[in-house]
């Protein structure tokens, strides 16, 4: 592939998988430590830890890039990959809970910091326009890769070891991912056209705001959210107390929502080439409001099985991938090339801002009420996002959500100008 011959390119989008993998192994281990730290109200520690996560994603990744280039990029990656890296090794050693909201604090500042640092310098190294798309769009498949495949590596791995040593292990994945950085010739960064950080940060939130198919895809963002949390927050409680599971169990049933996502990323992109986007992303939120609605069906009557509880986590992972993967087809096909890098960050922003409102209802709620009403309130908000996505992604949107679409398509290749007609 064109792309990947690109040396530079090429050793930083590899930084970028291993630091990915790094965060998600990270988070299997984090629901092991807060079981191991508080048992059954594992739940309240995992969701205010990814509460915590969320409000550093949502405040920090838009400032970061606000300001990302006033400062020497290579040396901000590296020096945020040495901090990840320290954090998580020293994640293993707390005795208290607090320990973990402080650690993690750093930790997701330094990943949220390192996203849109990355993208920023994505448009320096790979300089045509069309490689440039395509960049983006294998930046996104690695998120959603990492996302499947992160509870399977944990699962084999808390096979021969503990939790304990795959903090150890993403610690060396961080300290890798800095070599590869610091391997990379990236280019001091060009002075942004906007005057003011604010404007820059939320230049891509109000194309949201005013783009209907874009307005579409922040309601879907909530209904991916709402199903999601019940596997992120949950699983580790319900596996080990509901279930009377093993650490091992805990990722293997993380997997079952991964293998779902992943048959259904594998199978989308021949779908995509005949349906249109909006079809396939609403279908995708009707999967995910009857998967939770199905959730809430095992608690409430007590069905605690083995695969009753899979079936469920699989079309969960299901429906997520049908909204995820054809987002950045959405996101591309709906502004000009120049505004291309804001809207993906705004996406980045705003789609955790759903999770930071759906985790604290999944651990708190969980804990405190029981899985049955936390998981009833979710089906809600995800009942409420996919109306929401009907309502405000009208079926024939034509052209007026596309700002600039004579310059998106004449600089479009031919997949992107189909991704141009379907996505309405």
């Amino acid at each position: 592939m064109r792309l990947f011959a690109i040396r530079d390119y090429r050793h930083l989008f590899s930084a970028q998988i291993i630091a990915l993998f790094g965060t998600g192994l990270t988070t299997v281990a984090l629901g092991l430590l807060a079981y191991d730290l508080a048992g059954p109200r594992a739940g309240t520690v995992l969701g205010t830890a990814l509460t915590v996560k969320m409000v550093m994603y949502v405040v920090i990744a838009p400032l970061t890039a606000a300001y990302v280039d006033r400062f020497p990029r290579r040396t901000l990656l590296v020096l945020l990959d040495v901090v990840r890296a320290a954090v998580v090794l020293a994640l293993p050693l707390v005795t208290e809970v607090w320990h973990i909201y402080v650690l993690i604090g750093l930790l997701q500042a330094a990943s949220a910091a390192f996203t849109p640092t990355f993208q920023a310098v994505i448009p320096d190294i790979v300089t045509d326009g069309s490689d440039y798309t395509r960049a983006l769009s294998a930046s996104q498949v690695a998120s959603t890769m990492e996302s499947l495949l992160s509870p399977v590596l944990a699962a084999v791995a808390l096979a021969f070891m503990s939790f304990d040593r795959l903090f150890l292990g993403t610690s060396a994945g961080f300290l890798l991912s800095a070599l590869l950085v610091l391997s990379t010739r990236v280019p001091d960064a060009r002075p942004s056209p906007h005057t003011k950080a604010w404007d820059k940060a939320a230049s891509g939130i109000r194309t949201f705001l005013r783009t209907p198919r874009l307005r579409g895809v922040l309601a879907l963002n909530l209904v991916v959210a709402a199903a999601g949390s019940i596997v992120v927050v949950n699983t580790v409680n319900y596996v080990r107390d509901e279930l009377s599971g093993s650490q091992s169990d805990v990722a293997w049933m993380l997997a079952a929502s991964g293998s779902g996502t992943l048959l259904a990323a594998l199978a989308l992109p021949r779908v995509l080439d005949r349906i249109a986007a909006r079809t396939v992303m609403v279908t995708g939120a009707g999967v995910l409001v009857a998967a939770t609605i199905a959730a809430v069906a095992l608690t409430a009557t007590g069905v605690t099985t083995w695969p009753g509880t899979a079936v469920v986590w699989a079309v969960i992972g299901i429906g997520m991938a049908l909204i995820i993967t054809p987002t950045g087809s959405v996101l591309r096909a709906s502004v000009g090339p120049n505004a291309i890098p804001e809207t993906f960050a705004a996406q980045f922003s705003l789609s955790h801002l759903a999770w930071l409102i759906t985790y604290p209802i999944a651990g708190w709620l969980g804990t405190n009420a029981g899985f049955t009403p936390a998981w009833s309130a979710l089906a809600v908000l995800a009942g409420a996002g996919a109306i929401g996505a009907l309502l405000l992604w009208p079926r024939h949107d034509g052209r007026q959500a596309v700002t600039t679409t004579s310059a998106a398509g004449r600089s479009a290749p031919r997949a992107e100008r189909s991704a141009l007609s379907k996505a309405a």
